[in-house]
């Protein structure tokens, strides 16, 4: 293998660790706090950052099924953190959205992922974030790219602190 290959799967080794602190991190106050599933959150924040979308929209920006997407409303709308309404030009349809309370749920958990973060990274200038964000998302648009037509939906950064 050459060293260049072997620096393609050390980056998705590092990129797999990053995720997983992550989920570590959203585990340890899930524990502590209880109420929304990090995955309803994770919607939440999707629709925070895209606007309004009809559950079918979010299933395919999410890369799951409806049926992952329908539990996850429930989920959010049992505890008000959504609202619907009728989409006007199919009355059948549901359109999604972000409530009031949902967006303090929003703002509420965001303050946590900051306080992780600047204790996390506090000795990064801004600078090298932006640097690190940069590439990061250069290089999602060439996964996504490579993927075909069917990864070109674009889901959100997966953190419900981030919207």
């Amino acid at each position: 293998m050459s060293a260049e290959d072997e620096g393609r799967i050390e980056l998705m080794r590092q990129l797999k660790a990053a995720a997983q602190l992550q989920q570590s991190w959203l585990t340890q106050v899930w524990q502590v706090e209880r109420g929304i599933h990090p995955a309803a959150m994770y919607l939440l924040s999707d629709l925070s950052k895209h606007g309004e979308a009809r559950p079918s929209e979010l299933a395919k920006r999410r890369m799951v099924d409806i049926s992952v997407i329908s539990r996850q409303l429930s989920q959010l709308s049992a505890s008000g953190l959504i609202v619907r309404r009728p989409a006007p030009e199919d009355g059948r349809a549901s359109l999604i959205q972000v409530s009031e309370q949902g967006l303090q749920e929003l703002a509420r958990w965001r303050g946590h992922y900051l306080d992780f973060m600047g204790h996390a990274l506090g000795g990064w200038d801004e600078a090298r974030i932006s640097r690190l964000t940069d590439l990061l998302s250069a290089m999602n648009e060439d996964l996504r790219g490579a993927l075909g037509p069917q990864a070109n939906c674009q889901p959100s950064s997966g953190n419900p602190s981030t919207t």
